[in-house]
């Protein structure tokens, strides 16, 4: 059965930097989330990995795997919020201690989605892909990217619905300053393969491509245990986004995955928006998502909100979603159901 944790109102937020930390040049972008989430009645304990950056990494990975497990461990933290994500948090996952978490929400996206899904697999509990802590720093926050506490605050047996942004940004820097941190410019557009009205039922499992599929063979990547041993062997439902692959390399994950049993007994796939999907040799990732529809006879969402290109919604691994897709919107229910 899968287990949720619950936030509550003022509870203790716990940033630490499984992955990347924030540079002494960067310093005053994680105080002003800080800042920001004390205003709204949030604790905030920082570890020293949150303020720390060298070599790709906040600090080695014994020192980065300890100071996640103290925070997992203290009955004292409510939510353990990474920063944001980085490169490298695959190399912590053997010095992670599964078996003494608490059960309590982890929150973030990118490379913070190995340690999602990984915890997911292994343990039953819930985590949560959204927002990472940086992006809450500005005086505002969107309608989308604001939902991430309300998932959270959702009680196990609850439901929250969440629908498609009506903006989203469309690539970093640049622009006029925004007192919601993003610059929110394009007109959302949730799309599906043969562009008809879709719905989908399923658990949910997902990140971020370019580093999840790394723990294909491991075991942190056992998704049919996870689905024979949590959740009554129903059928999953996949959500993906690309931060850097080309599509080439996007379709040869994909396949892989398939190759390695992710997409048995699943229900759907939805993609994120993703910079990186530029053509090669007139060789599109709207071919790569049909050819995926095609082979696995499933429904196919895509540019929804999910990744690099904000806003994003709060999608909970193992969850149980409904998800409608039509005329450019999307409507997100999910069910904090055992």
């Amino acid at each position: 059965m899968i287990r949720y944790p619950e936030l509550e109102a003022g509870a203790v937020i716990g940033v630490t930097a499984p992955s990347s930390g924030v540079g002494e040049e960067l310093r005053e972008l994680l105080e002003l989330a800080v800042g920001r989430l004390q205003k709204r009645g949030y604790g905030v304990v920082c570890g020293p990995t949150a303020w720390t950056q060298e070599k790709a990494k906040s600090a080695p990975a014994a020192v980065r795997a300890a100071e996640f497990n103290k925070m997992m461990a203290d009955e004292s933290i409510g939510l353990v919020m990474p920063p944001w994500g980085g490169e490298l948090l695959i190399e912590i996952l053997e010095q992670v201690d599964f078996s003494k978490m608490k059960c309590k929400w982890i929150l973030g996206y990118s490379d913070i989605s190995v340690l999602l899904l990984a915890v997911t697999l292994k343990t039953g509990i819930a985590t949560a892909h959204g927002t990472n802590f940086i992006d809450l720093r500005g005086e505002q926050t969107d309608p989308t990217t604001a939902m991430w506490d309300k998932v959270l605050s959702t009680p196990s047996g609850g439901s929250v619905i969440q629908h498609s942004s009506q903006q989203y940004q469309l690539e970093w820097g640049g622009g006029e300053p925004s007192p919601h941190v993003f610059n929110l410019t394009e007109a959302t557009s949730w799309k599906t393969v043969g562009n008809q009205a879709i719905t989908m039922h399923g658990r949910l499992l997902g990140g971020c491509i370019d580093v999840i599929r790394h723990l294909i063979g491991t075991p942190y990547g056992e998704v049919r245990h996870f689905q024979q041993h949590y959740i009554h062997n129903e059928p999953i439902l996949w959500y993906l986004e690309n931060c850097e692959l080309s599509v080439t390399d996007l379709r040869r994950s994909l396949v892989q995955m398939k190759l390695a049993g992710w997409f048995e007994h699943c229900s759907g796939l939805m993609f994120g928006r993703s910079a990186a999907n530029r053509p090669m040799d007139g060789y599109t990732v709207e071919d790569v998502y049909q050819e995926l529809a095609d082979e696995l006879g499933l429904p196919v969402a895509y540019d929804i909100d999910c990744g690099h290109l904000p806003p994003q919604v709060t999608l909970v691994n193992g969850a149980f979603a409904e998800v409608a897709v039509g005329e450019g919107k999307g409507t997100l229910t999910q069910y904090f159901r055992a």
